[in-house]
């Protein structure tokens, strides 16, 4: 049952996914209501790891070193500002 915070999707796959999702999630008996949680796991997992090469991609070119100051100041800033932490 969708509430406020959601949207509906009407969306094709293959019979062969379909089928594929089915088994899987009747093999951790999870019903036809987890479908919908299963696909929004999976989005939210899609977008992370392709978020994450186009990091990837664009920080090829820079060193080692300059990366981890990068990471380093980033993590020094977020331990100084207690709204950064969401404190």
């Amino acid at each position: 049952m969708a509430d406020e915070s959601s949207t509906s999707w009407t969306t094709t796959v293959s019979r062969k996914v379909d089928a594929a999702l089915r088994i899987h999630l009747a093999q951790r008996c999870l019903d036809e209501a987890d479908l919908s949680r299963f696909v929004e796991d999976a989005v939210r997992w899609r977008v992370l790891d392709q978020t994450i090469a186009e990091a990837r991609a664009q920080l090829a070119d820079v060193p080692a070193e300059e990366l981890q100051a990068i990471v380093d100041e980033a993590l020094a800033w977020a331990r100084a500002e207690p709204s950064a932490a969401g404190d």
